[in-house]
């Protein structure tokens, strides 16, 4: 029953029950796979749910006989696959071999590779297509293998949400896949082989398949918000106006590889582990691109509206572009090939050229990109003709052009923070605000209808729409999302990117008042006797915009007219608007409280007394700056009638004594407005002098700042010319180091040139025939470096060479029998400072070889001629005597080293014949074959004795006489 409960929670983890999807899995292996294929499936649950697909390098020209070998140790179905098949959970799909397989809504399509064999990539092709297919339900799995297939793939899934898991490297019998994957910084678990499934079920218990419903809202979002906080601080990127849903799912993952459940206890551990921050930034900065992605927009842009945005610009000219968010550079590079082929196919001669400025926020994708270096594996997305005029084929891959690269600026660019680039004609902004909320997506859109000149481009990613900004853009193609600046001028909102935390505004006063207390009797009796006898009133801030109304307040206001008004001035009823309207700017100047008294008003046909108190607020704290107004009614006495005052004439009549009493009002507002005026008198010539004053300040400011651009001018020319030169500087470098590097390889010498301290600073590629050295050995002391040299003293010869500047040259041999004549001479600079060693080693096996078999005919010659009973010399054409065998030292007297390099005429012939014989055998030399002659020789005790001779001539190379061998036929005394 146990185990049964265990197979049926893996699977509730791997299967979504509402759309009955399951997770696929894809494997890539090649060279060495097989072992780790089989350790892989040996540890397999038989029911996980989930559905295994895998490519491998295979012989083409041989029968697959891997699900043979795989389903003897799974304990799953293993099938090879077929056209059209459909995946199923818990099986395991095997490709055939010579084909290449991609998915489509679950089923497995077989294709004919049209790529030569050795440029075939068909994992990241499967890997690609699942990552569309399956979303966030894709699995990668990269095992053993040579090369870099798979690692476009894998980027393909990490920017689906899916899950990418690699087999660690040390466990590999190839580990050159399993690296070029772990190095893009996608690899979500690295482990062995055997572990890899326990791992990721074990991953899957912590991050579900089914996820909860974050839409609504972030979980915990106390934690949330302080992970970005602490990225923001860490990192210097506010991911705060990033979506919400996509920031915690990445989150989710690196708890799942961490094992936590709680994100309270994830943001513990990044605040225990700084780098864990630097990595969950890299989680949310992962980038999917590729070059020339959705071919069918590069396709319209270079039949169409590229050409139309050129055709537009002036001779010599130049077409500005700005692509942020360009990750590793690939669209940079991709708008800088078409441009190219547009320019040279309809506009050669035009002086027209390109500058990109390519941003992203993330440094070591823009570092990638500025190195302009991609592995093998753009081979299908770029055609063979754009790869051979394009591209440099060199030992880490493909090298974009100079004439490409020059094109574009990489730089480290926040589109949110920093301002923006301007005077633009082309933007292209593909999937980046899909990751964006939507509030941030219309301030980038007005930002980027600011950056863009009359008619530009825009392209967006074909998930992405303007949104409510479309009337900024006219739609060139909607499906491909390609816009146009709209011709007529509009004015986006005003764009302040915040480099902090956004914060709400704040809302009404009432918000910040404390929580309604627990009602009580005292509560309730507090309430009741406010209802009943307390004035009316409003609060109202120094502007007179009402924050809050207590009691009954509708015979003193009334809603105004038109749009909808909550401001006191808007509101007051006829009869006070302008006494009240003075009372309330001398408690609002002087902070105290003003009572009009005995106010009339008109109210529902009628008349209404009543007093106005208006209070500056100073206590509580919250409503510090708040005025609170009170409105008393006054009650009307039925028998009041006016007061008689002693040597003044009584009013006639009532209504004369309400004139006299509204002009007395009168006068005092006029007293209190002529005293408002005097001060605001006063206070205009105080701000109309600052303002002078400032203006002076900003007229001598303005003056600084025309000198600082005149300077800035000279400073820019000055810079364009420094910037020429080293641009010729560089020129020369390339080309010097373009000859150097072809004189190296042509002269077929190994080189080593080493530093002062003996580490390796260049080698030539004959040297890896020598010493085991690769790229990454530069830097590294020579010393460490295996060779089949036996020669122990080279170290020693090295720091002596250093010491005295004498070079050392030795032949020196190898384990497996060859030679070199190595020397070791200082690294001398320009200036004659010693900076180093340059040790070449010269090949001189074929030559040892010669002189060995020489040395060897030379002895068996000599014991050839020292065997024989005849004399027998060799005298060289100038008749020095080379040879001299044991007869002839018996024959003349002489032993062999007294006369070898003597002259023969001088030595044995006697001076009165010297010229004849000399004649003689000047003449036989000329011709080759034998000859005999006679002549009188001195011999042994100064005898003259006529002998007969035989005469063999060799000739060298340049058919010139060598030497003259000369044995005696008979003798005669």
């Amino acid at each position: 029953m146990r185990a049964k409960k265990s197979k049926q929670t893996i699977k509730s983890k791997t299967t979504d029950s509402k759309s009955g999807k399951f997770l696929i899995v894809g494997i890539g292996a090649s060279a060495g796979g097989l072992e780790a294929l089989e350790l892989f499936l040996k540890n397999v649950p038989e029911k996980s749910g989930m559905a295994y697909v895998i490519v491998q390098h295979l012989d083409p020209t041989q029968k697959g006989m891997l699900p043979e070998l795989l389903q003897r140790i799974s304990k799953i179905q293993v099938f090879q696959v077929q056209d059209l098949m459909k995946v199923k959970p818990d099986c395991v799909y095997v490709i055939p071999p010579n084909k290449s397989i991609s998915i489509l809504k679950g089923v497995l399509h077989l294709f004919e590779p049209v790529e030569a064999r050795g440029l075939r990539l068909p994992i990241d092709f499967f890997l690609r297509s699942l990552a569309d297919d399956q979303n966030e339900y894709a699995i990668g799995i990269i095992l053993s293998g040579m090369g870099s297939d798979g690692s476009i793939g894998i980027r393909s899934i990490k920017g689906k949400n899916g899950i990418v898991m690699v087999q660690d490297p040390e466990t590999a019998r190839f580990d050159s896949m399993p690296r070029n994957a772990i190095n893009s910084g996608l690899v979500d678990i690295i482990a062995p082989p055997a572990k890899l499934p326990s791992e990721l079920i074990e991953y899957l218990k912590h991050i579900p398949l089914v996820k909860t419903n974050l839409s609504t809202e972030v979980k915990d979002k106390s934690a949330f918000e302080k992970i970005i906080i602490l990225l923001r601080t860490h990192t210097g990127n506010d991911f705060s106006l990033y979506k919400k849903n996509t920031v915690y799912r990445r989150i989710e993952r690196r708890m799942g590889i961490h094992k936590m459940d709680s994100i309270s206890t994830y943001v513990h551990f990044l605040q225990e582990n700084p780098e864990e921050i630097q990595i969950l930034f890299k989680e949310l900065m992962i980038g999917v691109t590729n070059f020339f992605r959705d071919s069918a927009v590069w396709e319209k842009l270079k039949e169409k509206e590229l050409p139309s945005l050129i055709e537009n610009l002036k001779p010599n000219t130049q077409l500005r572009a700005w692509i942020p968010g360009c990750s590793t550079g690939e669209e940079a590079y991709s708008l800088a090939i078409i441009f190219k082929e547009i320019q040279e196919k309809v506009y050669p001669n035009s002086g027209l050229s390109l500058q990109i400025f390519a941003s992203d926020i993330d440094n070591d994708a823009i570092d990638f990109a500025r190195k302009g270096v991609f592995a093998e594996n753009i081979a299908p997305d770029v055609s063979p003709k754009r790869l051979n005029r394009y591209f440099i084929k060199t030992e880490e891959g493909y090298r974009v052009s100079s004439e490409i690269r020059e094109m574009i600026v990489f730089a480290q660019h926040n589109i949110i923070m920093h301002p923006p680039f301007t005077n633009i004609d082309f933007i292209s902004c593909r999937n980046l605000l899909i990751y964006l909320d939507t509030e941030l997506q219309r301030k980038l859109i007005g930002l980027f209808y600011y950056s863009l000149n009359q008619n530009g481009i825009m392209v967006l990613g074909t998930s992405e729409t303007l949104g409510l900004q479309s009337h900024l853009f006219s739609t060139v193609n909607s499906s491909l999302k390609i816009f146009k600046r709209s011709e007529v001028n509009h004015n986006p909102l005003n764009l302040n990117f915040p480099s902090s935390f956004t914060r709400p505004g704040i809302g009404n006063i009432e918000n910040n008042l404390p929580d309604k207390p627990i009602m009580n009797i005292q509560t309730l009796a507090d309430q009741l006797l406010l209802n009943q006898f307390s004035p009316s009133g409003v609060l109202v801030n120094e502007n007179g915009d009402i924050l809050y109304i207590s009691g009954r307040t509708g015979k003193y206001l009334e809603p105004a007219v038109g749009k909808a008004n909550l401001n006191i001035f808007a509101m007051l009823r006829p009869g006070f608007q302008s006494d009240f309207a003075i009372a309330f700017r001398k408690a609002v100047t002087n902070k105290e409280t003003v009572v009009l008294h005995h106010v009339v008003i008109g109210t529902n046909g009628g008349s209404l007394t009543l007093n106005v108190t208006i209070q500056w607020i100073h206590k509580p704290e919250p409503l510090y700056g708040k005025l609170i107004i009170i409105f008393t009614d006054v009650p009307k006495t039925a028998n009041e009638k006016p007061l008689k005052k002693q040597g003044r004439k009584s009013p006639a009549t009532a209504r004369e004594a309400k004139l006299e009493e509204e002009l007395q009002h009168t006068r005092e507002g006029m007293q209190n407005i002529t005293e408002e005026m005097q001060t605001s008198q006063e206070e205009l010539k105080s701000t109309n002098e600052e303002l002078q004053s400032t203006n002076e300040e900003l007229q001598s400011t303005n003056e600084e700042l025309m000198t600082s651009k005149e300077e800035m001018q000279s400073l820019n020319e000055e810079l364009q010319t420094v910037n020429a030169e080293l641009m010729a500087k560089v020129d020369d470098y390339s080309r010097v180091n373009n000859d150097m590097k072809n004189l190296l390889n042509s002269i077929d010498i190994a080189t080593l040139f080493l530093d002062k301290e003996l580490n390796i600073r260049r080698y030539t590629n004959q040297a890896t025939k020598i010493f085991k050295l690769i790229k990454s050995d530069i830097g590294r002391p020579f010393t460490d470096q295996v060779s089949q040299l036996i020669y122990p003293e080279l170290p020693e010869d090295a720091l002596e060479v250093l010491r005295t500047l004498i070079f050392i040259e030795k032949q020196i041999p190898t384990k497996n029998g060859r030679w070199f004549s190595i020397r070791i001479m200082p690294y001398r600079t320009f200036d004659d400072r010693i900076d180093g060693l340059v040790i070449t080693f010269i090949d001189i096996t074929e030559m040892k070889l010669v002189e060995d078999k020489l040395l060897k005919m030379n002895q068996e010659n000599r014991l050839l001629i020292d065997s024989s009973s005849m004399v027998i010399l060799k005298i060289s054409a100038n008749w020095t005597i080379l040879e001299f065998n044991t007869a002839a030292e018996t024959f003349f007297g002489k032993k062999r080293e007294e006369v070898t390099g003597s002259n023969f005429m001088k030595l044995f012939i006697s001076e009165s014949l010297q010229k004849q014989v000399e004649d003689k055998m000047t003449h036989l030399i000329t011709k080759k074959g034998d000859a005999d002659f006679k002549m009188k020789v001195i011999a042994d005790g100064n005898k003259e004795i006529n002998t007969t001779w035989s005469i063999n001539v060799l000739f060298n190379c340049l058919e010139l006489s060598s030497a003259i061998i000369t044995i005696t036929k008979n003798e005669q005394s």
